[in-house]
């Protein structure tokens, strides 16, 4: 009986090692994510801020094959 009961406390080390290792993970990815977001907020006005103006060397005009 205490060779089953010895086992469990392993176990439960690992699964509280394990848990603990992939909680900082988590934590490490949500704030690459957050890092993320910013960025592509900051391009997505960025694009929207050029979408106003024409694009150099660009003319309405229909390429000559049309």
């Amino acid at each position: 009986m205490e060779n089953r009961i010895a086992d469990l406390e392993v176990r439960l080390t690992y699964q509280e090692s394990t848990l603990d290792e992939l909680n900082e993970v988590i934590v490490k990815q949500q704030s690459q994510i957050d890092v993320l977001l910013i960025q592509v907020e900051y391009l997505r006005s960025q694009l929207e801020g050029q979408s106003d103006q024409p694009v150099e060397g660009s003319d309405d005009a229909p390429p000559p094959h049309y």
